[in-house]
C-alpha cells in the first residue's frame, strides 16, 4: 500500500518536472533553428554577394549604377515643362494607351520615377536590388525578371479595368485607366522577393512581401496593386528557378500529343484511299523441296547410261 501509494503521490510530481524540461527543450530547438536560417540567410544574401563583388569588381555593379542614374537623370529632366513632356513621351505608361504602345514604353518606365514617391530613398532600395540580383543572379536574368514583374503588373491591371467594379473588390474602375503608372518599384519589389525564394530568406520574403501586403491595406491605390501582383509573379518564377528543363519536357509532350489532333482536323473527311492492286502476273517459285528432288532425278538420269555403257 505504501509502495503503491508513493507511485501514485511521484507521477504528478514526475509530469510537473517534464512539461518543464519539454518547454525548455522545445525552445533550444526553435532557437536553434531561427540561428541556423539567420545565417544561412546572412551567408546568401550577404557574403555571398560580396564576393561576388570582390571577385568581379565594380563590373557586377552595372546594371545598379544604370538604373539609379537613369531614375536621376529622368528626374532632373521632368524638373522642366519640356523636360516633363518628353519624359511622359517616352515612358508615361497608363491602362488607356494601345497594347502595342505600352509595351514599347514599359522598358524606359522603370526609369521614370513616380510622382508620390520620394525620389532619393527609393534610388537606395533601387540600387541595392539591381546589385544583390545582378551578382547573385547574373546580368541577363536580372533584366529580365524587372521587366516581367513590372510587365504582369501592367497588364494585370488592364485586365482589372477590363471587369469593372465589383468581382469581390479584383475590379477597377475606368478612371483608374487614365493614372500615370512609372516607376521601378515593382521591379525592385519582384527582384527581392525572387531572391528570398531562390536564396531561402525568410526575412528577406517578410520584409519585401509583408510590407506591401500592409501598404496595399493601409493606402489601396494602383502602386499597391502592382506591388502585390509582382511579389505573385516574382514567387512563380522563383519556384520555377531550376526546374526549366522539366518545364521544357511538358511543353515537348504537350506539343507531341497535340500533334495528332491537328493532323486529324487537318486531314480531309472520309475513309483513306486503297492502294490499287497489282495487275501484273505474280511469277511462282518451286519450293525447295520440289527443285532438290528434280536435281537428284537429273543426276540419277545422267548416271544411269553409265553404268549400262560398263556393264556392256
Amino acid at each position: 500500500m505504501r509502495g503503491g501509494g508513493r507511485r501514485d503521490h511521484g507521477l504528478p510530481a514526475l509530469a510537473s518536472h517534464s512539461e518543464p524540461g519539454r518547454l525548455g527543450a522545445a525552445c533550444v530547438r526553435a532557437a536553434l533553428f531561427v540561428v541556423r536560417t539567420l545565417r544561412g540567410e546572412w551567408y546568401s544574401i550577404v557574403v555571398d554577394p560580396v564576393r561576388q563583388l570582390l571577385w568581379r569588381g565594380l563590373s557586377g555593379l552595372v546594371l545598379a549604377f544604370v538604373a539609379a542614374l537613369g531614375v536621376i537623370f529622368f528626374h532632373a529632366v521632368a524638373q522642366r515643362p519640356a523636360g516633363a513632356v518628353a519624359v511622359r513621351v517616352l515612358g508615361g505608361v497608363m491602362a488607356d494607351l494601345p497594347l502595342w504602345l505600352a509595351l514599347l514604353r514599359t522598358p524606359v518606365s522603370l526609369y521614370v520615377p513616380a510622382l508620390d514617391l520620394p525620389v532619393w530613398a527609393g534610388i537606395t532600395q533601387l540600387f541595392l536590388a539591381f546589385a544583390l540580383a545582378e551578382l547573385a543572379l547574373g546580368r541577363a536574368r536580372t533584366l529580365a525578371l524587372a521587366y516581367a514583374t513590372t510587365l504582369a503588373g501592367t497588364l494585370t491591371v488592364r485586365v482589372m479595368i477590363a471587369l469593372g467594379p465589383g468581382w469581390w473588390g479584383l475590379g477597377l474602375p475606368p478612371e483608374i485607366g487614365q493614372v500615370l503608372d512609372t516607376g521601378p518599384s515593382a521591379a525592385v519589389v519582384g527582384l527581392f522577393t525572387y531572391l528570398a525564394v531562390v536564396r531561402h530568406a525568410p526575412v528577406v520574403f517578410t520584409l519585401t512581401g509583408g510590407s506591401m501586403v500592409w501598404e496595399s491595406v493601409v493606402k489601396p491605390n494602383l502602386a499597391g496593386r502592382e506591388h502585390l501582383i509582382a511579389v505573385a509573379a516574382a514567387v512563380v518564377l522563383g519556384l520555377l528557378h531550376g526546374r526549366g528543363h522539366r518545364v521544357r519536357r511538358m511543353v515537348a509532350v504537350a506539343l507531341i500529343a497535340a500533334m495528332p489532333r491537328r493532323r486529324r482536323a487537318t486531314s480531309p473527311s472520309g475513309p483513306a484511299p486503297i492502294p490499287p492492286a497489282r495487275t501484273g502476273p505474280a511469277s511462282p517459285k518451286p519450293p525447295r523441296g520440289h527443285a532438290a528432288t528434280g536435281s537428284t532425278r537429273l543426276g540419277e538420269g545422267a548416271g544411269a547410261p553409265v553404268g549400262n555403257g560398263e556393264s556392256m
